[in-house]
C-alpha cells in the first residue's frame, strides 16, 4: 500500500485530495497546524471513517517537519501548505516567504532524506505569471506582481526545477489557475460572493461590497484539479503542468452567475468606484469599496492546459456555471440551516 503525505490537508485542495487518495487505497497522512478553530472541519468523516491520520506540524518548524517525514516515510508528498491569500501577502510578506519558500525547501529536503525515491508534488500558481502574455502555458515567463507570487516563483525554481535538474529527484509542479469549491475559505472573494448572495436571497443581508469587478480569472473546480495533481506523480518522468479551464471570467461575471443560481438578476449602473449592482426591484445589493482593491492585480489570467490534456489525459469536468451554482446553493443550504435552528 502506497503512503502519501499531504501538507495543508485541512484546506480546500487537501480535503479533496485526501478523499481521492483514500478512494485509491493509499494510506494517507495529513499535516495540519494547531488552531483554536476546528482544523478538521472539512475532514471529520475522513478521519473517523476512512483512516486519514493527522500529524500536527507547522512548516515553519524544521524539526517538526523532519519528525513527520521520519514517522511516515512517504512514497508521495503533496505540498499544498501555504500562506495562500494573495492580498494578505502584501501585509505579511515575511510569513509568506517563510512558508511559501523556505517551507517548501524543508518539505523537499526532509522527504528526500527519508526516501530518496519519493515523488513530490508542489502547488505552484498562476499568480507567478502576473498578467504576462495570456493565455499562459508552461513556456510563459514568470512575472509575479505580489509577495505571494514572488515566493512561489522562487520555490518553484530552486526546490522543484533546480533539485530535479541537479539532484535527479522526482519533483513536479502543478501551475494551477484559480480553483474554487464549496470548501473554499470564507476570506476569498468567491465565497464572499456566494455567501452574500445566499443571505440576500434569504433576507438575512441587505448588500455587500467588492473591489475590482473587472479583474478576470480562469476559475475551475478544486475537485477536478486534485486529480491532475495525482496524475503528475504517476508519470514515468517528472515534469511541470499548467492546470486550468482555458476560460476567463470577471468578478462581475461571478456575481451575475451566483445571482442567477439564486433566481435573481443583477443590473449594473455607474462606473468605477460609483458602480453598483441592483436587483429586479432596483435595490442596491452590490457596492464597490476601494479598500478591497489589491495594491497590484493581474488583469487577465487564462490557462493553456494543452500539455496536461495531451500528456496526462486530464480535462476539467465542471463548467464555470456549474461551479458557481454548486457553491452558492451549498451556502444557501448552510445559511438556511444555521438560521432556522
Amino acid at each position: 500500500m502506497k503512503k502519501a503525505l499531504i501538507t495543508g490537508v485541512t484546506g480546500q485542495d487537501g480535503s479533496y485530495l485526501a478523499e481521492l487518495l483514500l478512494e485509491k487505497n493509499y494510506k494517507v497522512f495529513g499535516l495540519a497546524r494547531r488552531s483554536s478553530n476546528d482544523p478538521l472541519e472539512r475532514l471529520d468523516d475522513l478521519v473517523r471513517k476512512k483512516g486519514l491520520k493527522i500529524i500536527y506540524c507547522n512548516l515553519r518548524d524544521l524539526n517538526a517537519t523532519r519528525r513527520a517525514m521520519q514517522e511516515v516515510v512517504p512514497d508521495e508528498v503533496y505540498n499544498l501548505a501555504a500562506q495562500s491569500h494573495v492580498g494578505v501577502s502584501f501585509s505579511c510578506p515575511e510569513e509568506t516567504w517563510d512558508v511559501n519558500y523556505y517551507g517548501v525547501g524543508r518539505v523537499v529536503n526532509e522527504a528526500i532524506a527519508v526516501n530518496p525515491d519519493v515523488r513530490i508534488y508542489q502547488a505552484s500558481t498562476s499568480e507567478m505569471f502576473g498578467s504576462e502574455n495570456p493565455p499562459q502555458s508552461e513556456n510563459t515567463p514568470f512575472k509575479s506582481i505580489s509577495p505571494y507570487g514572488d515566493a512561489k516563483v522562487k520555490a518553484h525554481e530552486d526546490f522543484i526545477v533546480g533539485n530535479r535538474e541537479k539532484r535527479g529527484i522526482f519533483a513536479c509542479a502543478g501551475i494551477l489557475f484559480n480553483h474554487e469549491s464549496p470548501r473554499r475559505g470564507e476570506q476569498f472573494v468567491t465565497r464572499k460572493i456566494t455567501i452574500s448572495m445566499a443571505k440576500i436571497k434569504l433576507g438575512l443581508q441587505e448588500c455587500f461590497e467588492l473591489g475590482n469587478l473587472d479583474s478576470r480569472r480562469d476559475w475551475g473546480f478544486a475537485g477536478d484539479y486534485v486529480e491532475a495533481m495525482w496524475l503528475m506523480l504517476q508519470q514515468e518522468k517528472p515534469d511541470d503542468y499548467v492546470i486550468g479551464t482555458g476560460e476567463s471570467h470577471s468578478v462581475r461575471d461571478f456575481v451575475n452567475v451566483a445571482a442567477e443560481a439564486m433566481g435573481m438578476k443583477i443590473t449594473w449602473e455607474g462606473a468605477g468606484l460609483e458602480e453598483v449592482g441592483k436587483d429586479e426591484n432596483g435595490k442596491i445589493v452590490v457596492k464597490i469599496n476601494k479598500k478591497f482593491y489589491r495594491p497590484t492585480d493581474p488583469h487577465d489570467l487564462i490557462s493553456d492546459a494543452t500539455k496536461a490534456k495531451e500528456k496526462l489525459g486530464w480535462e476539467p469536468k465542471t463548467s464555470f456555471k456549474e461551479l458557481v451554482a454548486k457553491m452558492v446553493e451549498m451556502d444557501f443550504e448552510r445559511c438556511k440551516k444555521t438560521n432556522t435552528k
